[in-house]
């Protein structure tokens, strides 16, 4: 997506009652998409259109879990941190803030032992 997000383009994402609702839970935790579904309330397709879309404005990433019996599965992270909009001589600008995902599990902490004991929780 460029640097500066179409404004209308940005609150029609938002306005979806389910978008939000997938935001919002996915910013506390990666889901996949029948968590999304139970936790949200909807149906499976409907997850999957509002996370097509959400990708499409960078504001939701997938990622893959891989379990010990060798499958694997997609799980949904929100990218989105903050947006603002701005009325400013006649013209609105949409300002969109993502956060950084983590390269790895346990990158954000400090302390070694920490991020080891994350590392390896993650294996």
């Amino acid at each position: 997506m460029s640097e500066d997000p179409d404004p209308g383009a940005v609150l029609d994402v938002l306005s979806d009652e389910y978008a939000r609702s997938i935001l919002a839970v996915t910013s506390v935790k990666p889901m996949s998409a029948q968590q999304l579904a139970d936790e949200c309330g909807m149906s499976e397709p409907t997850v999957y259109r509002r996370v097509e879309r959400l990708q499409e404005h960078d504001l939701l990433e997938e990622r893959t879990e891989i379990q010990d019996d060798g499958n694997h599965f997609s799980v949904y992270a929100a990218t989105l941190s903050e947006v603002s909009i701005e009325l400013d001589e006649g013209s609105f600008e949409a300002d969109v803030q993502r956060r950084e995902p983590e390269a790895f599990p346990g990158e954000r902490e400090s302390d070694t032992a920490d991020r080891f004991a994350k590392m390896w929780e993650n294996l």
